[in-house]
């Protein structure tokens, strides 16, 4: 009988279930869209029960599908959204109030106030990040100081939180392990990554309970086991990961240096620098990218907080286009953007700005500006955010990368990955598979159970394409000048 490997993949927008065979392939595929709610400017939230049954309701039509059953699965691999802040009840395991996404801004003044008591070099020492609303640390503070009686809970050991991963495991095996992994711990801004525990001294500046925090655990292990009244068998879950440090590992980044970008609703650059963690002075942040056994592997990170969803943009809100896959033909029905640019800041400026009061704009508007050039500008936006920070990353680790590669959705738009080569002249190379994401967290699943070892783990799939530099970067230099000046329009439009 086959045996299969089953991931996990909770994005922002959407849950996905990939399994794979022996040959790390994937053999079926079942996503569902879920909803997001804005309740006030700039605030975003979902329903953490409907990610769970869209989640396993996803894991059993990826079964129905392949006709297998639970039986065939050897191990699940986990890969989630990051950030995203969970409270949930205990005993009843019923949430405290909406997830609270990473994208959401509602911390942004808290965040101001921590900078202002001058907490800033402190945060970053311990946790390897800068002091902002896009992580965990300020969302799971607001819902213990906001939602009525949660402090209270907290307190007598009645609440746990977690990121969707701890979610997920803690749903999966019936509310008995309540567990998350070193990548996605680090990213929740209360992790000291150069000691790999849960910093005391933070958790009492920011009034948070050590008692609601999950047991941090490797990458790759099995941490329990799936209830058999969820996919009829009794199934390891072997791996998770934070869905970025995924795609680091199933694009086999597994040397310093090694670079990725995954263009999804968020665009991340993540290099991986080795065992030990990395400051940065050009706005980057430290980040552990794995946990494999008694060893810990960092990266360096810059994230875009709008890429792909600028394109959703595009087509749910202007409706000038039809289909986002449309955007690669449209782009070139003009030479350029007629000096129009799109500064997708919708919830605030990520690496290496780091703006939370930025917004959106567009600008350089003339009465020759049609819809084709401001769809381009969007799409180049993607790219031009994208160099900014693999510009930053080559300052702060005086490492020239030696190509990008690349993985999600808006990766599969040749158009973009050209224009992505020739801002960074080097070559951009995309996989076979764009799956890398769920690979990832599928190779780790299958380490731990003893379904691969380390060297099958390392063949990496096959390139379906690369894209060379097609133009000298002098003949670019204009557009980075004039982007840049956008991008300093953009800056503090939010803040009174």
């Amino acid at each position: 009988m086959e045996n299969y490997i089953m991931a996990f993949d909770a994005g922002t927008s959407s849950v996905r279930t990939i399994i794979f065979d022996n040959n790390k392939k994937v053999v079926s595929v079942a996503q569902k869209e879920f909803m997001q709610y804005y309740p006030k400017l700039g605030w975003v939230e979902q329903d953490p029960n409907e990610i769970w049954s869209t989640q396993i309701g996803t894991a059993s039509e990826c079964l129905n599908k392949l006709g297998a059953s639970g039986e065939n699965i050897c191990g699940i691999g986990i890969t989630n959204q990051r950030e995203t802040t969970i409270l949930w009840d205990k005993n009843t395991g019923e949430p405290l109030y909406n997830a609270i996404v990473w994208q959401c801004r509602r911390t942004s003044d808290y965040c101001d106030q921590l900078i202002n008591k001058g907490y800033k070099e402190k945060f970053q020492e311990k946790t390897g990040l800068i002091i902002d609303a896009y992580f965990s640390a300020t969302k799971i503070k607001w819902i213990l100081d906001n939602v009525e009686g949660a402090r209270e809970k907290a307190e007598k050991g009645e609440v746990l939180f977690g990121t969707v991963d701890t979610w997920l495991i803690w749903k999966m095996t019936d509310k008995k392990v309540h567990v998350t992994d070193y990548s996605n711990a680090s990213r929740t801004m209360l992790y000291n990554i150069n000691d790999l525990c849960w910093d005391e001294e933070i958790l009492e500046i920011l009034d948070i309970p050590k008692s609601i925090l999950p047991q941090v655990r490797p990458s790759s292990e099995v941490y329990g086991y799936c209830n058999p009244r969820f996919l009829g068998a009794k199934i390891p879950i072997s791996a998770a990961i934070g869905d970025q440090q995924s795609a680091l590992f199933g694009q086999g980044c597994y040397e310093k240096g090694e670079a990725k970008n995954t263009y999804g609703t968020g665009a991340f650059i993540l290099m991986n620098t080795g065992k030990t963690p990395f400051k940065s002075t050009n706005g980057l942040v430290s980040t552990i990218a794995w946990g494999l056994g008694d060893e810990v592997y960092y990266a360096l990170e810059g994230s875009i907080f709008i890429a792909g969803s600028s394109i959703k943009w595009l087509r749910d809100q202007l409706r000038i286009i039809d289909d986002s896959e449309d955007t690669e033909y449209l782009a070139t029905k003009v030479e350029d953007t007629n000096d129009c640019y799109v500064v997708p800041a919708f919830t605030g400026l990520g690496a290496p700005y780091w703006d939370q009061y930025a917004r959106g704009t567009i600008v350089g508007m003339t009465p020759g500006v049609n819809k084709y050039h401001i769809i381009r500008a969007t799409l180049e936006s993607i790219g031009l955010l994208s160099y900014d920070i693999i510009k930053a990353m080559e300052e702060d680790s005086k490492i020239n990368l030696k190509n990008l590669r690349v993985d999600g959705g808006a990766s599969r738009n040749n158009f973009l990955m050209g224009f992505q080569a020739d801002l960074i002249q080097r070559e951009v190379i995309r996989p076979e598979s764009v799956e890398t994401t769920a690979l990832g967290a599928a190779k780790l699943a299958g380490l731990a159970v003893d379904l691969w070892d380390t060297e099958s783990v390392k063949e990496n799939s096959q390139n379906e394409k690369i894209f060379k530099p097609s133009i000298k970067l002098g003949q670019m230099e204009e557009k980075i000048n004039r982007w840049h000046k956008a991008i300093n329009l953009a800056k503090g439009w939010a803040k009174d």
